[in-house]
């Protein structure tokens, strides 16, 4: 296949950035009170105002006619039909039927949605069993996509009193961690959850080894059976573990790890604030499937929104793309996205194994409002990078203090317009009161952002955010050609490491080729 960028519609693209004139278009844009309507998306629950944005209603035609031109529409469809699109491991990624109405199901995939059904049944019993009083706190054991969405959900979630299970994540393989969690905890309450689709991941099974050995000392081996419980896609090595069949949950290898919270992955959710609310997550990630499936091109806002990275990512070389979500709540969406887009996106070959000529993956980083203002939105407005910024806020507040309310809706609002507007050197001579200040006060503007408000922070919100994110970074894959469900660029680093354990304990350095690293071990082994 002939790269994208030799396409009339890549092509087309260029021209047109080559004639946009940011300057003369801010001024438009900020005096037309059209704009604001004509490109926004409101569904139920969300509100998506993308005005902010450098484009006209051109610029979305023809990112639309670049979208066709990469075959987007067939990709979609054979997304949600169970096609192998994890195309260099020959599996599907079927992370939508996991959240579907068993009704919504394509025909071909009935033996998966029934898996689905029965793995769930027994998430709510157990889930049910585990919150009759039994346990006051669940150590969750996992990395990566095994943790980060489902620690964001717990989080995110967390009534303001009266949490039933308290939940806490163990990732870092860091040993001090390990036992600060588990000075503050009592062995006889407490239930641990490991989570690793193959159940050799080296830092989970440290940390869950760490675990049982605390569990066994204070309890004995015999305790062992009631004290864990296990999420993977290698049942046999969870049982070879020392976990029993009916505490082992499965996900199957057609659910990428990133992409698998809505899976018995998501069982901490269920602990922590009940089944039903993990449900009602699914729920909210239906709906937005739903508008994915449905909707117009120009009107979709997962469609819009990925074709604005690739806007941004190629014709104005973006680097980078900053999240701000205004709520503490949402803290942990940004390390969350940060795996789902850099992880999906983060390759330079095309699924035919061709080298691609166009930037992919741009870096996510950020943090919650208002905290970044006073940290880095000086970056944003005046350094020298060009860096789109996703505001997130919330309008329902359930602390009661509407003036906190207010003002940190205030703040989200007020730096939107500020990225775009800018300040001219006019404007920062009367601010500066003369000539001297007024470079160090002007700043060009034409930031682009877009706002998206949640009229509440609930399970089905949630959902739909998480799963507008996901599909916002299927579109950016199918206009670049590359497969977002592999992540073969973290293999060799694993493989190294095991290598470099070995000649940290009783092996030699002589397998190291590297002198650095050797002079490292050597470091290390003398203390």
């Amino acid at each position: 296949m002939t790269s994208i960028s030799k396409s009339s519609a890549w092509k087309a693209l260029a021209g047109h950035r080559g004639a946009f004139d940011p300057d003369s278009f801010k001024h438009e844009l900020m005096d037309d009170p059209r704009r604001a309507e004509a490109f926004r998306v409101t569904l139920p629950g969300l509100y998506a105002d993308y005005s902010r944005h450098l484009i006209t209603a051109e610029t979305l035609a023809l990112l639309i006619r670049l979208a066709e031109a990469a075959g987007f529409e067939r990709l979609r469809a054979e997304l949600f039909e169970g096609a192998a699109l994890n195309n260099t491991e020959g599996r599907a990624a079927l992370h939508t039927l996991l959240r579907a109405d068993p009704k919504d199901a394509p025909a071909g995939l009935n033996e998966q949605a029934a898996q689905v059904a029965a793995s769930f049944d027994r998430m709510k019993s157990f889930t049910q069993q585990a919150r009759s009083g039994a346990y006051t706190d669940v150590v969750a054991i996992g990395i990566g996509g095994s943790h980060l969405g489902p620690e964001l959900a717990v989080e995110a979630l967390a009534p303001l009193k009266g949490q039933m299970l308290r939940v806490h994540f163990l990732s870092n393989v860091d040993p001090m961690l390990v036992a600060r969690l588990l000075a503050g905890l009592n062995p006889k309450r407490t239930l641990a959850l490991v989570t690793s689709k193959t159940f050799t991941t080296q830092e989970t099974l440290a940390n869950a080894k760490a675990v049982r050995a605390w569990l066994a000392s204070a309890l004995g081996e015999a305790a062992m059976s009631e004290r864990f419980a296990a999420v993977t896609a290698a049942p046999e090595k969870a049982r070879e573990f020392g976990i029993a069949a009916e505490r082992v949950f499965d996900f199957w290898d057609w659910v990428g790890g990133r992409y698998s919270l809505w899976s018995a992955v998501g069982l901490p959710i269920a602990l922590a604030h009940g089944f039903d609310v993990f449900r009602a997550l699914l729920t909210g990630a239906a709906r937005m499937d739903r508008h994915f499936r449905e909707a117009p091109l120009d009107r979709n806002l997962p469609v819009v929104l990925g074709l604005l990275g690739v806007w941004y990512a190629n014709f104005w070389q973006a680097a980078s793309r900053a999240v701000i979500p205004y709520r503490q709540d949402l803290r942990l969406l940004v390390p969350y996205l940060q795996q789902l887009e850099m992880e999906s996106l983060g390759k330079s070959t095309r699924r035919g194994g061709e080298t691609v000529d166009y930037a992919t993956g741009p870096v996510v980083w950020g943090d919650t409002g208002t905290n970044g203002q006073h940290a880095f939105f000086q970056l944003l407005h005046q350094g020298t990078g060009f860096v789109p910024v996703d505001f997130i806020a919330v309008l329902e507040d359930g602390s009661g203090n509407r003036v906190q309310r207010d003002m940190l809706l205030a703040n989200c609002f007020a730096q939107a317009e500020a990225l775009l507007r800018g300040r001219s050197p006019e404007e920062a001579r009367l601010a500066a009161g003369g000539e001297a200040l007024a470079p160090h006060k002007s700043f060009p503007g034409n930031r682009p952002s877009t706002l998206l408000l949640l009229d509440r922070l609930d399970a089905e919100s949630l959902g739909m955010l998480i799963a507008l994110y996901e599909h916002r970074t299927f579109v950016q894959s199918c206009i670049w050609d590359i497969n977002p469900f592999d992540q073969m660029g973290v293999e060799l680093g694993k493989q190294l490491a095991d290598k470099v354990l070995q000649a940290l304990g009783a092996g030699g350095t002589a397998e190291l080729h590297d002198a650095a690293t050797r002079a490292a071990v050597e470091k290390a082994r003398r203390g």
